[in-house]
């Protein structure tokens, strides 16, 4: 007898449910978030299990790890393309723990991707220097602004980078505006040290990859973004097409057209948000550095609003992307942007 298993995640505990080919329960029960105690419980039904379906939550990977580890065939359910049928009136943790074992026992799971667990430890480490950069921005900006209140001078962000403690007690000479300056200013070199040490630790086991040679020999791709848009897609072979992938990355349309006439948009916000920001700035950084894509970045804004001549110029650039991970080609401007 085929049994399948779902597994509703939760902060603190987990909802297992184990089904029959006839949707009969044969075994449920809610857990706590322990992964001894959840392979004890499903060791007994290992032989014959299809597969475990654990549901995409922020905190998975422990759960999709450890049973992988013991053995177990992990499916990663993708909740946004999940949808129970409306007319239910009462659903709770066991009946979606279920619903997930039924999807497997119907074969129509849609299915996360379960990206390889060294991999995204490094992936997560770029994601965290992405959230540094936001900080340090807020902190540049912030000084700036404190130093434009106080003395009607307006510094130039290189200004501010080049800014000394000694330099700040010239400018400010009150003391408590002073150390509020004092405490961004500390706060902004710390953060640029943390940022420069993620970097050196990503690149020293990154560098070496066929893919990230290829993607920074586009124009403008530095060492970062190049590692970004490689950690952030994974493995090519699971995108369809080129178009499958522009559309994970989050810089195709969302438009929905009837007769012409814009009738409402999409979800804009399934997809990578961090292959999105990976995009944006090649293309920012390409249409200053690359005269070819440079001609076509200014034909589209002459046309359009510049983010969307932008966003047209980062769906080319994926496009390209694409090609050139599946064959390990680098970028050829012609081929792109002919």
């Amino acid at each position: 007898m085929t049994l399948y298993c779902g597994i509703d995640l939760h902060s603190n505990n987990v909802v297992v449910s184990v089904i029959d080919e006839q949707d009969q329960v044969i075994f449920e029960k809610r857990l706590p978030n322990d992964i001894g105690i959840i392979l004890f419980q499903l060791n007994r039904f290992k032989e014959q299990l299809f597969g475990c379906v654990v549901e995409s939550t922020y905190n998975w990977y422990w759960l999709v790890d450890g049973l992988m580890e013991a053995g177990f065939d992990v499916r990663l359910a993708n909740t946004l393309a999940i949808q129970q049928y409306q007319g239910i009136k009462h659903t709770n943790d066991h009946t979606d723990a279920r619903f997930l074992a039924h999807l497997l026992r119907l074969g129509i799971l849609p299915e996360g991707h379960i990206y390889p667990k060294d991999e995204r430890y490094i992936r997560d480490l770029l994601r965290r220097r992405l959230l540094l950069v936001q900080q340090k921005t807020l902190q540049h900006l912030s000084l700036q602004s404190l130093i434009n209140r106080h003395t009607g001078v307006k510094m130039s962000s290189q200004q501010i980078k080049s800014l000394t403690a000694q330099q700040l007690k010239t400018i400010l000479p009150d003391p408590t505006v002073l150390f509020s300056a004092q405490a961004a200013l500390s706060t902004l070199r710390s953060l640029q040290q943390l940022i420069e040490s993620i970097e050196e630790k990503v690149l020293e086991t990154q560098e070496h990859r066929t893919g990230y040679k290829v993607l920074t020999s586009i124009k403008g791709v530095g060492k970062i973004i190049g590692l970004t848009i490689l950690l952030e897609t994974g493995n090519i072979d699971r995108f369809a097409s080129p178009g499958n992938y522009a559309s994970y990355a989050r810089c195709v349309s969302t438009e929905k057209i009837s007769n012409g006439k814009i009738k409402g948009r999409g979800n804009a916000k399934n997809g990578n948000r961090y292959l999105k920001w990976a995009f944006m700035e090649a293309a920012h950084y390409a249409a200053i550095w690359d005269p070819i894509i440079k001609k076509y970045y200014q034909r589209k804004k002459e046309k359009t609003h510049i983010m969307v001549a932008k966003k047209a110029l980062a769906n080319k650039l994926a496009r390209a992307c694409y090609h050139m991970l599946k064959s390990g080609m680098p970028f050829d401007v012609n081929k792109a942007f002919a």
